[in-house]
């Protein structure tokens, strides 16, 4: 009876035994699924939600727009030299401003990496310049067209070169705009044709497309200058996103 008995005991404990093991056996696969579940998603970038990457249009924080001021106040008090100029050229005021109207609003762009920086920028301006020089606001213009530009190119400012094209063309556009402007809206005495002869200063058209394209290319170059400089405020960690 006692050996019987026994052996009830010992069968019972195996069969125990064997229901354990099972169990663990189970837990321990299901563990290994989840593990190599989580691990085959784990080099896969997770998922962002609907509308947040790819939107063109960002909200702008109100840091974006004060350091965009910043760098139009910059823009300006630079450019004081401007009433100085008493030189009688076409496009005198271009060439002097070129190297100022480009480095720093190529910098506004570097760092506000969103659609609007330049026209923002422009618009700042255009409020300044526009007391002094009424013809002058047109600028806005001038930058939404230029922005306009190097985003059909480069679709956002994800690309430093997007920030040098949109600051190359920034104040060239305002020789067109101004002789539009000069010929079909204002007169200096009686006629268009005075107030178009005093913006061109008498120079002929060749004189005119020599000094445009002395324009756009100090422009460019104050806009790689404003680029390598903003690239090096980033590295030293002066200037963050």
């Amino acid at each position: 009876m006692d050996e019987q008995k026994r052996n009830n005991d010992i069968e019972e404990a195996a069969s125990a035994l064997i229901k354990n093991a099972e169990a663990d056996s189970v837990s321990l696969g299901e563990k290994r699924e989840q593990k190599n579940g989580n691990g085959g998603n784990a080099g896969k970038a997770p998922e962002k939600a609907p509308g947040k990457e790819g939107k063109f249009f960002k909200k702008y924080k109100i840091k974006d727009i004060v350091f965009l001021a910043i760098m139009t106040a910059c823009t300006l008090t630079t450019g004081a030299v401007m009433p100085f100029i008493q030189l009688q050229i076409f496009g005198i005021v271009q060439l002097c401003l070129g190297l100022q109207f480009s480095i720093f609003p190529v910098i506004g762009m570097m760092k506000v990496r969103k659609p609007g920086a330049l026209f923002l920028q422009s618009v700042f301006m255009a409020v300044f310049l526009g007391m002094m020089n009424p013809p002058m606001v047109m600028i806005a213009l001038c930058g939404l067209v230029a922005e306009a530009v190097a985003m059909l190119i480069f679709h956002g400012y994800k690309s430093d070169w997007a920030c040098v094209v949109a600051g190359t063309l920034y104040l060239p556009m305002t020789l067109p705009f101004l002789y539009v402007y000069y010929k079909f809206f204002h007169t200096v005495t009686d006629t268009g044709e005075n107030a178009l002869a005093a913006f061109l200063m008498g120079a002929n058209p060749w004189v005119v497309t020599g000094i445009s394209c002395a324009v756009v290319a100090i422009c460019f170059i104050g806009s790689v200058i404003g680029m390598v400089v903003s690239r090096e405020l980033k590295k030293a960690g002066v200037l963050k996103k």
